[in-house]
């Protein structure tokens, strides 16, 4: 809302400046024209011409409310030194005419457009107003009242288009923001849908491919062929549980962006980006690079994974901490949530979860897992691998 107010102002202080200083620069001109005014009424026609153009740049710059004041006042000034420059009893000239006319219109009334924004700025704008038509009713005939009428309608008009652009500048950065909202929901909508698809033909062509191979006991099916499909059904299931992107080149063919590296800091980011797509946010603090051998990290990796995934299911948060810490001999990672918890003397011999993919996964590598937690008190994951 702030940024659509800060566009509306400067989209105003742009019309002051293209008003006020074409309107100054017409009236300049009007002014140098030869015998139209007195030597005297140009001199000081000129300088206070001088003074509003300047003032209405800045105006036009700042929007600050001192020189839209001094824009009046000096065209007040210009209104009345022409005005009484005439000999009594004596018409002005059509040179002083347009002068008068020119500066009480468009150079004068330009300051409405940044006095349109507030209830205190817009008391101002009527006094400007009033003392403008006050200044050319005293320098105009009775009997003419062309410029009265003109001021009257230039004021007028140039007040209801500032005040329009005014209340329609917040609509329109509304609906253009709508817009922008709804472009990102669908293209959002439109990723995960793909995605889907994706992930939906990736099990087809592999897991799903093999398991019916298996339900028909692999009739038809040379032996070692299905034993190699199965572990490369395995092996592309283990990486993308470590975050990998499969590359599909064919229907049933897929490879895999490499995911292993041989510092921790890059597998630990695929595996935050992986469950971030999941909607689960996770803060990680600690140590970054720790050497780890390969079949330790992926261990490692997949029982962190199963910590993290464990939260998304069973927490009711949506956020967990990680902290990955080493010495000498030892990394250790931390997994802590502030979900519900749970009493780790009721969970069932049956629940392999923790067991297996946890504590027994980190075991086989000489590492250890230890949980801590209670109902309504989160819970908190620790793991260790040997270096």
């Amino acid at each position: 809302m702030k940024r659509i107010f800060k566009e509306r102002d400067r989209l105003l202080r742009r019309a002051v400046q293209a008003a006020g200083l074409t309107g100054s620069a017409t009236a300049f001109a009007c002014a140098l024209v030869p015998g139209g005014l007195e030597a005297n009424a140009r001199f000081w026609s000129i300088v206070l011409i001088l003074i509003m153009a300047a003032a209405q740049y800045l105006l036009g710059s700042t929007g600050a409310l001192r020189w839209a004041v001094v824009i009046v006042l000096s065209g007040a000034s210009i209104i009345l030194v022409v005005g009484f420059a005439s000999h009594v009893g004596v018409p002005a000239n059509l040179i002083e005419e347009s002068v008068i006319g020119m500066v009480a219109t468009a150079p004068m009334c330009a300051v409405a457009a940044v006095l349109i924004t507030s209830p205190r700025r817009v008391l101002f704008l009527l006094a400007s107003f009033l003392f403008t038509l006050m200044c050319v009713a005293v320098v105009n005939a009775p009997d003419r009242l062309v410029l009265v009428v003109l001021t009257v309608s230039i004021w007028f008009s140039f007040t209801v288009a500032s005040w329009w652009i005014a209340q329609s500048v917040p609509r329109v950065m509304h609906r253009i923001a709508a817009i922008g909202r709804a472009h990102r929901a669908e293209r959002h909508a439109s990723e995960l849908e793909a995605q889907r698809r994706q992930d939906a033909r990736l099990l087809h062509d592999t897991v799903l491919a093999t398991l019916t191979l298996l339900a028909h006991s692999g009739v038809g099916v040379n032996p070692v062929a299905l034993q190699k499909q199965a572990g490369d059904d395995a092996r592309l299931l283990r990486q993308l549980r470590l975050g990998g992107q499969p590359i599909p080149r064919r229907s049933g063919d897929y490879s895999l962006q490499p995911t292993t590296a041989p510092t921790l800091g890059d597998t630990l980011d695929a595996v935050r980006q992986r469950f971030e797509r999941m909607g689960l946010s996770v803060n990680w603090h600690g140590s970054g690079q720790v050497q780890l051998p390969n079949n330790v990290l992926t261990s490692f990796l997949l029982a962190l994974s199963e910590c993290l995934e464990n939260v998304r299911r069973h927490s009711g948060v949506n956020r967990a901490d990680v902290t990955i810490t080493d010495d000498n001999t030892t990394v250790r990672a931390m997994v802590t949530d502030t979900g519900v918890g749970f009493d780790l003397g009721q969970v069932g011999s049956e629940k392999l979860g923790v067991a297996e993919s946890i504590i027994a996964r980190l075991r086989d590598v000489g590492g250890n897992a230890r949980l801590f937690s209670s109902p309504g008190a989160g819970t908190t994951v620790v793991l260790e691998v040997p270096k």
